[in-house]
């Protein structure tokens, strides 16, 4: 298990809207962009292999893309190549951090300083939320995938722990990204069960830009 100590100050950043990875969960990502194929071989010379995970946030009326507070780093837990040179890597959730600054230097990526001390929950063990009703859940679940046009293994939701239930979730349904880093940014697993349960709410009456989490 990752200690505090063993979290480096600095760690490469990938920007990417609406992806969103949670502390122990896995998100699979298809790397071909030359900057962060090059952040990729940089990656594996560390002996942390972390890559920060965090979204873009748009600037009104200019084309910079600034980056949120939050973010989520991974550890680089699996990789393979494909025939063309790209690449298919799975990263494993290790803590949430916040960002401090950006860090300027000559790889052709972004880079951060970032902050674990807020975060350091999620290098425990898996969170428990003892108010989950899994049945009214799932009921609710049923109702905005048949709404969305999505299917799933529903035997295996039925038996799946409820972190890797409701985190899951949080990274596989097509949220906003705004929604999806309030996901991210909720406080603990109960938050982020309410926060989810209310996005499926607002997609099943259709809701405005307005009714969405700000």
């Amino acid at each position: 298990m990752i200690k505090p100590a063993d979290l480096p100050d600095v760690i490469p950043i990938f920007p990417l809207p609406g992806a969103l990875l949670l502390p122990r969960a896995r998100l699979p990502l298809h790397i071909f962009e030359p900057r962060y194929l090059a952040m990729l071989s940089d990656c594996m010379k560390t002996d942390h292999r972390l890559i920060g995970m965090i979204q873009p946030r748009e600037v009104p009326g200019s084309a910079e893309r600034r980056l949120q507070a939050i973010g989520c780093a991974g550890r680089l837990t699996g990789f393979s190549e494909t025939e063309d040179g790209r690449y298919m890597i799975t990263l494993s959730g290790i803590s949430r951090f916040r960002v401090a600054e950006e860090v300027a230097g000559f790889q052709p990526y972004r880079r951060c300083q970032v902050e674990w001390a807020p975060f350091t929950r999620d290098l425990g063990p898996a969170e428990t939320d003892q108010a989950f009703q899994r049945t009214e859940f799932l009921a609710l679940l049923g109702r905005y995938f048949e709404a969305q046009g999505l299917s799933t293994d529903w035997g295996s939701l039925h038996e799946a722990d409820p972190e890797l239930l409701i985190n899951s979730l949080s990274m596989l349904c097509p949220f906003d990204p705004s929604d999806k880093q309030a996901l991210l940014e909720a406080p603990s697993l109960p938050t982020r069960r309410e926060t989810l349960v209310t996005l499926m709410e607002i997609a099943l009456r259709g809701g405005t830009d307005g009714e969405r989490l700000q």
